[in-house]
């Protein structure tokens, strides 16, 4: 999983060197976000704390985020999308109570994200990269496109 550094209010950059990717339950799951920083870090919480209670299933604290997501007042304001994976399963979770599992395992959010998900498909199909190797790429090719977002990046692997 890969993140831009960049956190931009309206047309202005506020931080280049933002750590959108992390680690969660026991460094056992990455999470990564878009959106408004404050939100997302409420939504960090709300998550991991769903993972501890579902002992990491990543798909059940997933359902479980959505829903309340969806149906808690004070949550369907919060404007960010959150992009989770472990070992096995990846999803996208919206505040629209939505928990999507992305096609040929990739998933890109935010602003650049349309530009970096054109780019892993092309390189997925057309290239013996690794996943890592693919992410690094596809983001720097969104950030030479979007001016949402920068060269700044965090990557992490979950070995496995």
């Amino acid at each position: 999983m890969a993140g831009d550094g960049q956190v931009s209010l309206g047309n202005t950059v506020m931080k280049g060197n933002a750590r959108k990717v992390r680690r969660l339950y026991h460094d056992k799951i990455l999470a990564g976000f878009a959106g408004g920083t404050a939100d997302a870090f409420t939504l960090f919480e709300r998550f991991e704390a769903k993972l501890e209670a579902h002992q990491g299933h990543l798909t059940k604290a997933a359902v479980e985020l959505a829903k309340d997501w969806r149906t808690d007042r004070a949550l369907r304001k919060l404007e960010a999308l959150l992009a989770v994976a472990d070992e096995t399963a990846s999803f996208i979770i919206t505040g629209n109570g939505d928990v999507v599992q992305p096609e040929q395992d990739l998933i890109a959010i935010g602003s650049g994200g349309n530009y970096a998900q054109a780019a892993a498909t092309a390189l997925l199909d057309n290239t013996e990269l690794s996943a890592k190797e693919i992410a690094e790429k596809s983001l720097t090719i969104a950030g030479d496109i979007c001016v949402f977002t920068n060269h700044s990046q965090t990557v992490d692997v979950l070995d496995y």
